[in-house]
């Protein structure tokens, strides 16, 4: 992959949830082959406040500019739309990938402010991936937000919460879905 990241001039955000992406998780590979992207830094990852999360993204994204591309995981999908409810900014696009469901029995307690996720289309191109057997979100929940966001839904069958555990690696389908929004 690294031959590949090399050639990528967007900007792309890397936007991990809840307690932040390991150093097996993909987009921590993806971040580590590619110069071109930044981690948004959280001050609290474990108690994650939707209102404080959505302020260091529009920061992060007034500094970044519109060409960048935001990668959302789990509970980031969230802070997305939320995010985009409420900014002037313009970005390029963003992967979504394995929404958690704010209002589902597995969400974490300790997170707020993130339901109800709005649910009006998105002022960028998208596209939200799910798993089958996602623990935190069912692949409805996942259709139904990428319908409402306008965004492109692609299923890529059981591979759980799509994160380090799924046994991805550093995930090229996903980098590919990626590269499709940075054409």
């Amino acid at each position: 992959m690294s031959d590949e990241t090399e050639a990528i001039k967007t900007t792309a955000l890397i936007l991990p949830g809840m307690g932040n992406s390991g150093p097996e998780h993909w987009q921590t590979l993806w971040e580590r082959a590619n110069p071109s992207f930044a981690r948004v830094q959280q001050r609290d990852w474990n108690h994650p406040d939707c209102d404080e999360w959505r302020a260091v993204l529009e920061e992060s994204v007034a500094r970044a500019g519109a060409d960048v591309v935001l990668i959302a995981h789990s509970m980031a999908c969230a802070l997305v739309a939320h995010w985009a409810a409420k900014t002037t900014l313009q970005i390029k696009g963003a992967l979504l990938v394995a929404p958690a469901d704010p209002e589902g029995p597995s969400f974490p307690k300790d997170a707020v402010g993130f339901a109800p996720v709005p649910r009006q289309p998105l002022r960028f191109h998208s596209i939200v991936v799910a798993s089958t057997d996602d623990p935190y979100a069912g692949p409805e929940y996942a259709r139904s937000v990428a319908e409402a966001w306008g965004s492109r839904f692609v299923s890529i069958g059981p591979k759980g919460h799509i994160n380090s555990e799924s046994g991805l690696g550093d995930w090229p389908e996903g980098f590919s879905l990626f590269q499709e929004l940075t054409a």
